[in-house]
């Protein structure tokens, strides 16, 4: 049996409830990808092109801070990766973690919130991220039997 852990980014609370619903159901631990400076709704803005999200989302080199880097990712066969869906893919933060450790020989697997769209090119934009990892797309929005199917992949 492999050893699992769900780590993730919510900068509202969504994904944040649904990885810990994944968490019990999947026997994982939990982790929380938090950036150094919190998002405010302000910045969360995406109507605004100068808003902090916008701004980093229109740039896919842009790496927001994370505050720790203490995850013992060694210590796991399956990575489940959460992150609520910005402009068809994940927030930046989420190749920020990626490149802050090695994946070598993970799997990587994928959720997401998301008011409408799907994961876009999301893996696409990750694998770079993560060299020497398979990168899953899981679910987007999963609820009810779906977060027990998801925690079954």
């Amino acid at each position: 049996m492999s050893k699992k852990l769900v780590a993730y980014f919510s900068a509202s609370g969504n994904t944040a409830s649904l990885a810990k619903k994944l968490a019990d159901a999947a026997g994982a631990d939990i982790y929380e990808i938090r950036p150094v400076t919190p998002y405010t709704s302000d910045d969360l803005n995406w109507h605004n092109k100068q808003s902090r999200s916008s701004i980093e989302m229109s740039d896919h080199g842009s790496r927001p801070a994370i505050a720790d880097t203490n995850a013992d990712i060694a210590a796991y066969d399956t990575i489940y990766v959460g992150f609520p869906v910005w402009w068809y893919i994940a927030p930046t933060i989420i190749n920020t973690f990626l490149e802050s450790y090695d994946f070598s020989g993970k799997t990587i697997i994928l959720f997401a919130t998301s008011g409408g769209s799907g994961f876009g090119k999301t893996v696409q934009n990750l694998q770079s991220s993560a060299p020497g990892a398979v990168i899953t797309e899981g679910m987007v929005n999963p609820g009810g039997s779906d977060i027990n199917a998801l925690a079954e992949m």
